[in-house]
């Protein structure tokens, strides 16, 4: 790790920067399908994004939205943002008008990168907003090289894409013939000419000297990813990005300079920013982007493709993936490891993908609070059905009702204390208070721990229920649900019923092929061999797919308001 005078940190410096110093401008910072981007190539492209901003006025601590596709222009748009001074604030790049509108007010940027493809959602966001940004509207080639919306061919027999552009995969992991694509090209196309953003960014200069941020500064704002209301913005500061980067990235999960990441969520989830883009910079590594739709057709040509050494998941796409048709012939022999976050991942469907793959499959927690992992099986020691044990650095605690640390085996509410607690949510004063407690972030995620001191997650404390005088987590119903074949997904929330009483509703996606009837027949069948009446649902409603959040998760609020 480069050293850093005490009162100074820009992690802009920290992932970035210090690779140039370390010599290690030639190397591989990002791939694509059809190019990779050098991490000399990335400095400067993020430096010309910076004089951008100085010349638009953006000051330090003023917000810049980055709103793109997982396309290298994104990295360069958030570096280019820190190195200003800026406070980076990612979004999904596909929201609504009236989302961004609402968002604009709430974040007040003074910029935004989108891309021109979106350009005309935001420009119709900004019309209604008290605070609109200037935008900054970025066009042509997303991916290094290969045209916007290119189609995507199959795998061959081999493993290998077959009738795509670009070329094959030489022995370095490197690209073979690429044609001039990495950002920083200056290769020109009618959408590139039409995109302003473009040409104003290839214009300025390769040159820029980082802003001399303190590691309290805020760096990067961070939606809380919850299943129920409007999300809040956590603030962060540069100190917390490299705590979590030395303490999870580097000391516990063992990044490298040989590895290579590919994500299944996007860049925009601070899960993703963080195991797909600042952990493998921070050690000479090189991350894997694509602007596509993550589905398994897609990660599996990507894996095919790049051969990466991590691959971050969540459970969705997990389960999305044991259950795919050709799960059996997938190779993912290139992989040592794999993470999985976000969400709960069921016991039985942790089970499914190892002896599917036979790679190993790391369940952790983290929150936007301390902004990554700080609960994590170890590589070489994953446990069904558990979240782990605090990643060193961390101090867990559970309370109980009572205000006492629970113990071992009994229901406790989370609170974590290390060196990546945020400042605080943005204009949520009464929040931060009661989340925000002296070094202590106090979660409303509620856990058990075993003698082992290892933690499993049972659910949060608004969704707990007390049925009958009894507490039902819904998460144990859940897990209870997902050992049935004819399952795909499954979701249980509480209500109230007419008269005043907690009750549970759960809804179900049925297995592919699975008919309502046939998925409900059996789910039934099996709680009552496995569950206490109380724990079972009032009743059980059938989705053709779960509604999702902005991160992506199951919208539990969304359930709440659809049940009966």
């Amino acid at each position: 790790m480069t050293r850093h005078p005490p009162r100074r940190l820009n992690i802009a410096d920290y992932f970035l920067d210090d690779r140039i110093r370390e010599g290690m401008g030639e190397r591989t910072a990002i791939r694509t399908w059809d190019g990779a981007v050098a991490y000399g190539e990335l400095q400067a492209r993020a430096n010309r994004f910076a004089n951008v901003f100085a010349e638009r006025g953006v000051e330090p601590e003023q917000r810049v939205l980055v709103a793109l596709p997982d396309v290298p222009d994104f990295a360069a748009a958030l570096f280019g943002a820190l190195k200003r001074g800026a406070v980076a604030v990612m979004v999904n790049p596909r929201l609504p008008a009236d989302r961004l509108r609402d968002l604009f007010d709430y974040v007040r940027p003074k910029a935004a990168v989108v891309h021109i493809d979106q350009a005309a959602t935001f420009r119709e966001a900004a019309k209604g907003a008290r605070h609109a940004p200037g935008l900054l509207a970025m066009g042509g080639r997303l991916d290094g090289g290969g045209p916007v919306g290119r189609g995507v061919g199959p795998v061959g027999r081999d493993g290998g894409p077959v009738g795509r552009g670009g070329g094959p995969v030489g022995r370095d992991g490197n690209p073979v013939g690429r044609g001039g694509g990495p950002i920083g090209s200056e290769r020109d196309s009618p959408r590139r000419r039409a995109a302003s953003g473009d040409r104003a960014v290839a214009a300025a200069s390769p040159v820029f000297e980082n802003f001399p941020s303190h590691p309290s500064d805020p760096a990067v704002w961070l939606f809380s990813g919850g299943t129920t209301g409007r999300p809040k913005a956590v603030v962060q500061s540069h100190a917390s990005f490299v705590n979590s980067t030395e303490r999870y990235a580097k000391e516990f999960l063992g990044y490298g300079p040989d590895d290579v990441a590919l994500a299944a969520p996007k860049l925009y989830f601070g899960y993703a920013t963080g195991s797909n883009l600042f952990f493998p910079l921070a050690t000479g590594g090189s991350a894997v982007l694509f602007p596509e739709r993550c589905t398994v057709d897609e990660l599996s040509r990507q894996i095919a493709r790049h051969r990466p050494t991590i691959l971050v998941a969540v459970p969705t796409m997990v389960n999305y993936m044991v259950s795919h048709p050709e799960a059996a012939g997938q190779d993912l022999s290139c992989l040592r490891l794999a993470t999985s976050a976000g969400e709960p991942l069921p016991p039985e469907l942790h089970r499914r993908w190892d002896e599917t793959f036979g790679v190993e499959l790391l369940d952790g927690l983290g929150t936007a609070e301390m902004w990554h992992v700080f609960i994590s099986n170890p590589p070489g020691g994953a446990r069904h059905g558990t979240l782990g044990r605090a990643v060193p650095g961390f101090e867990v605690s559970l309370r109980n009702e009572r205000g006492e640390e629970a113990a071992p085996g009994e229901v406790g509410r989370m609170r974590v204390r290390g060196g990546s607690l945020g400042n605080g949510y943005w204009q949520r004063p009464e929040e931060t208070r009661r989340a925000f407690v002296g070094p202590w972030y106090v979660s409303g995620d509620m856990m058990t721990r075993d003698a082992d001191g290892c933690f499993a997650y049972r659910g949060r404390a608004d969704d707990l229920l007390k049925v009958k005088g009894k507490w039902l987590s819904p998460t144990e119903v859940e897990e209870c649900m997902l050992e049935c074949p004819e399952v795909s997904e499954a979701a249980v929330v509480g209500t109230t019923t007419a008269d005043g009483l907690a009750v549970a509703e759960a809804f179900v996606v049925p297995a592919a092929s699975v008919g309502a009837e046939r998925a409900g027949a059996a789910v039934r069948r099996l709680l009552a061999r496995r569950l206490q009446s109380y724990k079972h649902p009032r009743s059980i409603h059938f989705l053709e797919e779960m509604p999702r959040t902005h991160l992506g998760k199951v919208d539990r609020g969304a359930l709440k308001r659809s049940a009966p």
